[in-house]
């Protein structure tokens, strides 16, 4: 199944806006306190109990001393995968514990937002024997355990049954938490573990707010969604109101999920995002899928909850993956650190259209998933034209709330408008019209995101092209009509897949040395699961959120063949497999224009599971790099001490001059003054005998070289380090992209080339 981000939501649900927002945290204990959360680092070995006094003692340090008021204060403590905690606070207090010895960071509870059938067809993915033909057994997938941090999940959808599933694995150390319309038997050999976490949320949200399902049951649909484009079971007839009906099934469907409900009606809290990651490392997920993030741009890695949580998941060998984010503009990407597997979003060959049939006897074709139909033809004008009381033609044309003179609307097909800084809900524009009597509308989209809506009446979504077509008609007839029909799924659509216009890019606005995002998968118009709570039980959805458990099923299916790799060795294989062509052998565009696409679009490329399990050469990374990594970043040697809680120092690690050497599967030199070399190491984990060739495709303007150029292995295991020199011959401005591949006889190895010559 596919998944798709929130942002465009079935239902006008705040909760569905596909980016996350970071908002700050407003008083809501007393009037001088806010909860923030004190970060720790690494835990190193003490007794979680232990580590629970201690930070009463801290707490009550700020306290005068009282016990009462630290225990009062306190909200979470993370001792299982990393040490710190939550806790209501001055600013005084927060900047008291801030020097504190052993504290890393003190950052307040920032709120994030949330950003699905024939995707994995489009993929090439038809079933659960495509991979057993290529020769690997995905069996073990059973053993796997995706840990999901959403909106929760609905158990009881078919996309989670348990038949034919074997016992819970041996080494699952979680649970199933009992809470509202969910009890400890709830879950079942496919959902093993649930738990909620709403203490973040309550300390900033009015308390008389009501919390859908103060359990991990999935109220809003999200974290059903995500879950069964990952990890969901075969559904003979999975549809949404009879639309994209056919066979339906996660990218690993007999792997197990592992619930962690911290995203509630208007977003995620950080504190509860951390509470997540910490029990998620003990419990014993093997990957962690989020589709959430920051809004940009994002903070540094030690003040930022998901860049700290997942810096001690990889740590302890758990791969993260994460939305890049739907905002759609250049440098906008978060979930920016290296050791994340940050993914953006790109169509499949399938759309949802409406026919618009004028009556100068013309037929467009719009984005839609009403299934309500005109009869007849009926008179079609200018919402501007419809304008009423206050507002102007201008705001009108826009279909805002109350802004329709009822008369001039009544039984018309209004056309309206959609720009790219609104947040009206495209949805509630229909219903604005259909209040006011209209019996039909046309959106243009200026951003042209191609992203299908169920509106309240017929309706279609056209883009600025076809929109100025239609006004034209107006213009120059004088009794225009229209009838718009309802909406059918078309597969075939080309060129597939596009990058979508929402996507959030590069380049890394952070460290631009890492490119991000690093791959694209599908993304826009997902059915997959949802919750019945919200109306149905299954949905449409687009957005980074649907991209991402795309990529965590096929990871699930790589850890089930490859038990001992890395998270860095599981990323290698993802990115240096992707195809930067489409299905027509042509190279991949970017909505809403069709330009050409780069790796700012799409990182390393679009997912390619048919290759995924057999890269050839990895490109590894161990806890060690990543501390060398912070090195280069000018972390002193105390910050670092107080983030790992080990012995690292720079001094004692192989530090590299620039974050560009860290061994990542892309390459990116932000500042390209003359000459400039970087080096990587592949680790063979094709045939022992090997022989790899380098293919460079220099970025204009720059002349690279690989030093050496064959790689010859001769077992299973070897590394062998080389360099990638990099000249410029004809100085220019901006990012310019190339790729490096290493190829043999049946695998091509490929890593993209960003540069900018400073």
């Amino acid at each position: 199944m596919s998944s798709s981000s929130s942002r465009y939501p079935i239902m006008n649900s705040a909760l569905f806006s596909l980016f996350l927002f970071v908002l700050i945290a407003k008083v809501s204990f007393g009037f001088s306190t806010k909860v923030y959360v004190v970060y720790m680092g690494s835990k190193s070995g003490e007794h979680p109990d232990d580590i629970l006094k201690e930070n009463h003692q801290i707490l009550a340090s700020v306290h005068s001393g009282s016990i009462e008021l630290a225990q009062a204060s306190h909200v979470y403590s993370y001792r299982h995968g990393f040490r710190g905690f939550a806790a209501k606070l001055s600013d005084e207090q927060a900047s008291q514990i801030s020097k504190m010895a052993g504290v890393v960071s003190v950052f307040p509870n920032s709120k994030r937002k949330l950003h699905t059938t024939h995707s994995w067809d489009f993929m090439g993915l038809l079933d659960d024997q495509t991979m057993e033909t290529l020769g690997y057994s995905i069996k073990n997938q059973e053993n796997i355990i995706i840990g999901f941090i959403d909106t929760g999940i609905w158990p009881e959808s078919p996309s989670f049954g348990d038949t034919d599933m074997p016992a819970v694995p041996p080494g699952w150390k979680g649970q199933c938490q009992s809470g509202e319309a969910f009890n400890a038997s709830t879950c079942n050999r496919k959902v093993i573990g649930a738990r909620y976490y709403i203490s973040g949320y309550e300390a900033e949200e009015e308390s008389n707010k009501k919390v859908s399902f103060k359990s991990a049951r999935d109220s809003t649909g999200h974290g059903s969604h995500t879950a069964s484009i990952a990890a969901g079971r075969y559904v003979e007839n999975m549809n949404y109101k009879g639309l994209a009906s056919g066979g339906a099934r996660g990218g690993a469907p007999m792997a197990r999920i592992a619930v962690y409900k911290t995203c509630w009606d208007s977003g995620c809290y950080d504190v509860d995002l951390l509470a997540a990651f910490d029990d998620a490392i003990r419990d014993g997920v093997h990957i962690l899928s989020l589709s959430l993030g920051a809004q940009s741009p994002q903070g540094d890695y030690f003040s930022d909850a998901i860049s700290i949580g997942s810096f001690h998941a990889a740590n302890r060998g758990v791969l993260v993956v994460s939305s890049a984010g739907n905002e759609g503009i250049p440098g906008s990407a978060t979930n920016l650190a290296p050791w994340m597997l940050t993914v953006a979003a790109s169509s499949t060959d399938r759309d949802f259209t409406s026919d618009i049939m004028l009556g100068n006897g013309a037929k467009v074709t719009g984005e839609s998933l009403s299934l309500f139909e005109m009869n007849a033809s009926s008179r079609i004008i200018s919402a501007s034209q419809a304008f009423a009381g206050y507002f102007t033609p201008y705001q009108s044309s826009y279909c805002l709330e109350s802004s329709l003179n009822k008369t001039k609307t009544k039984g018309k097909v209004l056309v309206c408008r959609h720009v790219e800084s609104s947040t009206d809900s495209k949805v509630k524009k229909s219903k604005v019209v259909k209040e006011a009597g209209g019996v039909g509308m046309i959106l243009i989209d200026e951003t042209d995101q191609d992203v299908a809506i169920p509106f309240v009446i017929p309706s279609a979504i056209v883009g600025k092209k076809i929109g100025e077509k239609i006004l034209s008609y107006l213009k120059t007839t004088s009794k225009p009509m229209s009838r718009i029909l309802r909406a059918k799924t078309v597969i075939g659509a080309q060129p597939a897949p596009r990058v979508a216009a929402f996507s959030s890019r590069g380049p890394n606005a952070l460290n631009p040395e890492i490119l991000k995002p690093d791959i694209t998968a599908p993304g826009i118009n997902i059915l997959a699961a949802w919750s019945p709570a919200d109306g149905n039980m299954f949905n449409i959805l687009s957005g980074t959120s649907m991209a991402c458990p795309h990529v965590t099923g096929i990871a699930t299916l790589v850890k089930a063949v490859h038990p001992s790799w890395s998270p860095s060795a599981i990323k290698s294989a993802i990115m240096t497999t992707a195809t930067i062509l489409d299905k027509r052998h042509k190279p991949i565009s970017v909505d809403p224009e069709q330009t050409r696409a780069n790796a700012f679009d799409y990182g390393s490329g679009f997912l390619n599971p048919a290759r995924v399990l057999n890269p050839g050469l990895i490109y590894d990374s161990e806890p060690t790099d990543f501390i060398a990594f912070l090195c280069s970043l000018g972390y002193d040697q105390r910050s670092l001490h107080l983030v790992t809680r080990d012995s690292s120092t720079c001094n004692s690690i192989n530090k590299f001059t620039t974050a560009s050497n860290l061994n990542y599967p892309s390459i990116s030199v932000p500042n390209l003054k003359n000459s400039f070399s970087v080096t990587r190491i592949v680790t063979n984990v094709g045939k022992a005998t090997s022989i790899y060739k380098s293919i460079v495709s220099s970025p204009p303007g720059v002349n690279v070289t690989v030093t050496p150029s064959r790689l010859v292995f001769t077992r299973m295991g070897q590394k062998i380090k080389f360099s990638v020199n990099f000249k410029v011959t004809s100085p220019s401005k901006g990012y310019k992209f190339g790729f490096l591949s290493w190829k043999n006889k049946r695998l091509q190895v490929t890593s993209p080339l960003v540069v900018k010559v400073g």
